[in-house]
């Protein structure tokens, strides 16, 4: 479990700026015989670690997941670096899911 402090405004109005989240480990969600597991993950809050960004910690929301590509945007369209600028994640990107504020 970890406990995150929400960073800037790109989730709002659903978070601001200082409010805390608690995660749990997302597991192995990489392979064919997980993708239910990432299905369920749609509308999910979610901890990304980009690849190309290792050690920086984003806060998303999962939109979408085609086959094994997952999209993931801020609630806050004006002021989120997410898919729109990134693309899809890799399903090992998404280190944590939310399960309480």
């Amino acid at each position: 479990i970890r406990r995150v402090t929400v960073s800037g405004d790109s989730m709002l109005p659903t978070f601001a700026d200082g409010k805390r989240l608690l995660f749990h480990a997302a597991g192995h969600t990489h392979d064919r015989e997980n993708l239910a597991k990432l299905e369920r993950l749609v509308n999910r809050i979610v901890l990304i670690e980009r690849e190309s960004y290792p050690g920086i910690f984003f806060i998303k929301r999962v939109k979408s997941i085609q086959g094994n590509r997952i999209w993931v945007e801020g609630d806050n369209a004006q002021a989120s670096t997410d898919s729109r600028t990134w693309g899809v994640l890799l399903p090992s990107e998404i280190v944590a899911i939310a399960f309480r504020r």
